[in-house]
């Protein structure tokens, strides 16, 4: 499967240390296989002045049979759940992948209602399932970046 990542740099061998804590998947190294997607999250390092690449890469698709995955079909109680344990830090069940969708703007708005207690979970959950999903791949496992996420080229975004 061929997927992508926006960076301000040119990115041949990716690594989960340096990725953020308490991101929506975990700590981890990012991806997506939507390539508007990750071309419209490149304009944020051209906002800021700097120089962005879409970096692409092949990902083998038997990784199923060989690593623990969590993959979630749009926003559902369940996916709001996980992104909350995650981005509190309190997340104990491990996976080596997680797929599904992101708390963007629209999405992390009602999020962030939800975790302030400001909204219910049940309020949070008939927001998101009127926003359409986009998609990320958040690998956890290094071994997987290693052996099975194989860099195609970089290409400047102007």
């Amino acid at each position: 499967m061929k997927v992508y990542h926006a960076s301000k740099y040119t990115i041949k061998s990716p690594d989960v240390k340096h990725s953020r804590d308490l991101l929506d998947f975990g700590k981890g190294f990012y991806l997506t296989s939507l390539v508007e997607q990750a071309k419209k999250y490149a304009q944020r390092f051209l906002f800021q002045g700097e120089k962005a690449y879409l970096n692409q890469y092949v990902l083998d698709e038997d990784i199923r049979l060989k690593y623990k995955i969590k993959e979630f079909v749009g926003y559902n109680e369940e996916w709001l759940d996980f992104v909350s344990l995650c981005r509190l830090g309190k997340q104990t069940e491990k996976y080596d992948l997680v797929a599904g969708g992101i708390a963007d703007d629209k999405v992390f708005n009602t999020v962030d209602l939800y975790f302030s207690g400001n909204i219910s979970k049940e309020e949070a959950l008939k927001r998101l399932k009127f926003i359409h999903p986009n998609h990320q791949i958040c690998i956890l496992n290094q071994e997987i970046l290693d052996k099975h996420l194989h860099f195609l080229k970089a290409e400047e975004i102007k």
